[in-house]
Formats: C-alpha cells, sequence, structure tokens
C-alpha cells in the first residue's frame, strides 16, 4: 500500500504541475479539475530500478583493462532506470524508460559523469489471440532485442552485472526497430506464476522476432543493413515437468559499421526453475558482433545455479567458458562467480547482493581480473 501510495503521489504532482493546478492554500482546487487529474492519472504506471554497488578488485571489472593487475575500489551506480507506462487505449500502450549510468566519453570532460540515457522508447499494440499464439503484441521503437529481457527474468541477477553473451561484447538487449512477442497455448496456472515465475509464462513456450538497426540503443546506424533476431522457447511437458524449457535465439545481419561485417549468432538455452532452485545452461557459436568491430568465428558456453534454502536468502553460481577466436590459440577465458543475496521483500526486488567474480585469461600477458563486490538492489 505504501508503494502505491507514493506511486499515486508523484503522479498528481507530476500532473499539477502540466494542468496549471496550484497546490497554495489560498486557492480553490474545483471539482473539475480533480476529475481531470484523475482521468489523467487512469491507465499510468511508474517503475524504478537501481544497481547501488561498492566493488573491490582488479581487471576490467572495477573499470580498468581486462587483465591489468591494477587494484582499485568504488562506489558505482551501475544502473539506475526511471519507467513510465501510459495506457492510451485498450490495446495500445506508450513506454519510456529513462537509464542512468556512468559515461565513458574519451578525451571529454563529461568521461565517468553520470548520464541519462533514454533505454526504451516504444509504442506497444496488444493484438488479440489467434491461433497458438496468447496475448501477442508487438513494440515499435527502441525496443526490447528478443534475447536478454528472456535470459534476465529466468537468471534475476543482471545488479550482479550482464549475461553472458553481453559480458562478452557480443550484443546488448535493446535496439531501434520492431519486436513480436506471444506466448504459446494459454498460460501456466496461478501457483506456477505466483511461486517461480509469472514471465513468459506461456504453457508450451513463448517467441520474440524482430527486425533492428543493428548498432544497439547508444550506437547511431552505420549502414543501411538490418538485423534479423528471433527466439523460440518450447516448454515440452506442462504438467510434468512445468519449470523445463529450451531455447534457441539468433542473429543473421551486419555489424554496425560501414564495411558491413558478417554477424552471425546461434545460441542453444537449457532451464529448470523451480520454487526453489534455478539452473540453467547454454551455449554459443557465431560470427562477429554487434559494434562491427570484430569479425572472428567464437564459441562458448555458461553454465548457472540459484539455490533457495530460504524465502530470504538465495546462493548463486556460475560459470562461462569464452573463446572470443576458434581459429586462434591462447585467448580464452574462464570466469566464475559465487554469491549470496538476501531478498528485503517480494523475491528478486529489493534484495543485497554479495558476489565474488574472478576471470581467467589464457593470454599469457594478461593477469587474473578478481572482484568482490556488494549491491543494494532498490525496485518499485
Amino acid at each position: 500500500m505504501k508503494k502505491k501510495a507514493l506511486t499515486i503521489v508523484v503522479s498528481l504532482l507530476w500532473l499539477l504541475s502540466f494542468t496549471g493546478i496550484s497546490l497554495a492554500a489560498d486557492q480553490e482546487v474545483s471539482q473539475k479539475d480533480i476529475e481531470q487529474v484523475v482521468k489523467a492519472l487512469k491507465g499510468i504506471k511508474f517503475g524504478l530500478l537501481w544497481y547501488l554497488s561498492y566493488m573491490d578488485g582488479e581487471g576490467k571489472d572495477v573499470g580498468g583493462s581486462a587483465g591489468d593487475g591494477v587494484d582499485r575500489s568504488k562506489f558505482a551506480i551501475k544502473r539506475g532506470y526511471f519507467r513510465f507506462t501510459k495506457e492510451l487505449m485498450p490495446w495500445f500502450d506508450a513506454h519510456i524508460t529513462f537509464d542512468t549510468t556512468q559515461a565513458s566519453i574519451k578525451d571529454s570532460k563529461l568521461s565517468d559523469s553520470v548520464q541519462v540515457r533514454i533505454k526504451y522508447a516504444y509504442a506497444k499494440m496488444k493484438l488479440p489471440d489467434f491461433a497458438f499464439f496468447t496475448k501477442p503484441f508487438v513494440e515499435f521503437g527502441v525496443v526490447h532485442m528478443p534475447w536478454l529481457d528472456y535470459e534476465e527474468h529466468v537468471n534475476w541477477y543482471r545488479c550482479q552485472d550482464t549475461m553472458f553473451i553481453e559480458r562478452n561484447s557480443t550484443f546488448n538487449s535493446a535496439d531501434f526497430g520492431l519486436t513480436f512477442i506471444s506466448l504459446f497455448g494459454g498460460e501456466m496456472g496461478d501457483d506456477y506464476k505466483k511461486n517461480v515465475n509469472s514471465y513468459y509464462p506461456g504453457r508450451y513456450g513463448s517467441m520474440a522476432v524482430g527486425l533492428y538497426n543493428g548498432g544497439g540503443y547508444h550506437a547511431s546506424e552505420k549502414n543501411e543493413n538490418k538485423v534479423l533476431e528471433g527466439r523460440l522457447t518450447v516448454r515440452p511437458l506442462p504438467d510434468i515437468i512445468p519449470g523445463l524449457q529450451f531455447s534457441y535465439f539468433g542473429i543473421t545481419g551486419k555489424g554496425n559499421k560501414d564495411t558491413e561485417p558478417d554477424w552471425t549468432t546461434n545460441l542453444g538455452f537449457a532451464s529448470f526453475e523451480h520454487e526453489y532452485v534455478v539452473l540453467t545452461g547454454q551455449y554459443y557459436w557465431g560470427k562477429g558482433n554487434q559494434a562491427g568491430d570484430d569479425e572472428k568465428d567464437k564459441d562458448g558456453y555458461s553454465i548457472f545455479a540459484e539455490v533457495k534454502p530460504h524465502k530470504k536468502v538465495s546462493i548463486i553460481g556460475r560459470y562461462d567458458r569464452f573463446d572470443p577466436d576458434t581459429d586462434g590459440d591462447d585467448d580464452e577465458n574462464t570466469r566464475y562467480i559465487i554469491g549470496a543475496a538476501y531478498h528485503l521483500d517480494k523475491r528478486y526486488k529489493n534484495m543485497v547482493v554479495l558476489d565474488y567474480d574472478h576471470v581467467n585469461y589464457e593470454d599469457p600477458t594478461k593477469k587474473d581480473d578478481q572482484r568482490i563486490q556488494l549491491t543494494l538492489q532498490v525496485a518499485l
């Protein structure tokens, strides 16, 4: 109730500033003005998500270069999202997300300053159910790409740092374009959605497919190529093993460079979700990357586990192995992460995460990266 009250107060103040209604004690607020405010508030949703961290260690994950061996410690705002959604019609929403992060602008006074940029800005059009498709919708604008939003709602510890494929600079989570998303064959029951996962709860799985500029949300397009991306997820045994799902994700197009280097991605992913445990495994193979600054063939795999012995406590572990050039030698890296989370209220909302992150480089010229980090995730 307190969160709802805060949202209403913030909404009222925001709307009053635009409607010209004064809060001065000597001015009367008419019934008509109040009705206008109530009408404007209808269908509005606000959301906040912050990752506030202290970290100590050496290498890339504490602001240096991979394998540099230099000790550093710092406080950081790793992410600060402000999300606003307005239902314009029962089938049509407008959405924008502002992303607060530290800039990295070479040879600029603004480098490492806190900046605000747009992460998402799209129109969402909800379509009627048809055939096997349940709750289908389309996003148009700066939209979710098909993969990372899905994975981040299985592995909920994005606050620790990015997922395996993004961590290795292959692609990020949003782009300019269009995405179609749908569940398959109805939805899982309320018990599953309450105790296991309410995101992407298609009874037989889900899908997402889209067409994009290809440079990501924080880069301008540097060629005329459009990138095709798609995810297909199947839940084969919804009544016997409801938490078991298998996914394939693929990308075909050109990297975001005027020379148009090839960029392909193939990703196989298996996941098992339960009230007390989450397990995932994935294998990636592909060529190039989103930025277009790498044309090499590469592959890798990642394993993640979460054990939930208590509703307030989670133990997490992850192991990644990535080869940035399958034709080269002594260039692979291996990462392992171990940590624990304390959930302050509803699981995966407000929580404190303590983790240790270690990267071993086969390149003899690089030292291991290592970091210990304490993160407070604040969510509304």
